[in-house]
């Protein structure tokens, strides 16, 4: 499902406009995204919790030359499934 099919879901499931719904999308993804940012944690009982990883620089090889290379430190964003989310999921 991409945006616009996710945005009529919404709209649909909860009897309110396209353009509100695709407000309520917006908002909350650059809420997480602001807030993983910030280096915050989002918690969210029963869907799941938005985390940043710090990976540590390493040493990688170049496949076709076999050249090692430098691989800078980042951090990684990560999501871990809630219980509630896992269960709709494997409905049976």
């Amino acid at each position: 499902m991409n945006k616009a099919e996710f945005i009529n879901h919404i709209a649909g499931q909860h009897e309110c406009t396209k353009v509100d719904a695709e407000k309520a999308i917006d908002m909350f993804t650059s809420s997480v995204i602001d807030g993983l940012g910030e280096g915050k944690e989002i918690s969210l009982v029963g869907f799941g919790n938005f985390s940043v990883s710090k990976i540590p620089a390493k040493t990688g090889r170049n496949p076709r030359t076999g050249e090692a290379l430098k691989i800078a430190a980042y951090n990684q964003p990560k999501f871990k499934v809630g219980q509630k989310l896992k269960d709709a999921v494997n409905k049976k």
